[in-house]
């Protein structure tokens, strides 16, 4: 990555969004005392997480898959994982 004189150090880009978006964007910067950059850093970086929790249930679907009928029938791996999703938090 290049660096260019700037108060701020990673990649810049521009990006076109919504009027709407933008006026709130910018309403919430404000208020929280943050940079327009940190609030749409932050937005992405949430945004990116939300969907890479969507690999993690390919995943587990693949394995479920390839495992076969029989151990989604087996009471023992059912209970086994409620237990894990009750404690999971989502």
């Amino acid at each position: 990555m290049r660096r260019t004189a700037s108060h701020t150090f990673g990649m810049k880009t521009a990006v076109s969004v919504p009027d709407d978006v933008f006026e709130r964007a910018e309403r919430l910067a404000r208020t929280a005392g943050r940079s327009r950059s940190d609030v749409y850093s932050a937005a992405l970086r949430e945004y990116v997480a939300r969907h890479e929790a969507d690999d993690v249930t390919e995943a587990v679907n693949r394995v479920v898959e390839d495992l076969g009928e029989d151990a989604a029938a087996d009471e023992f791996v059912q209970e086994a994982a409620r237990r894990v999703l009750e404690a999971s938090e989502w």
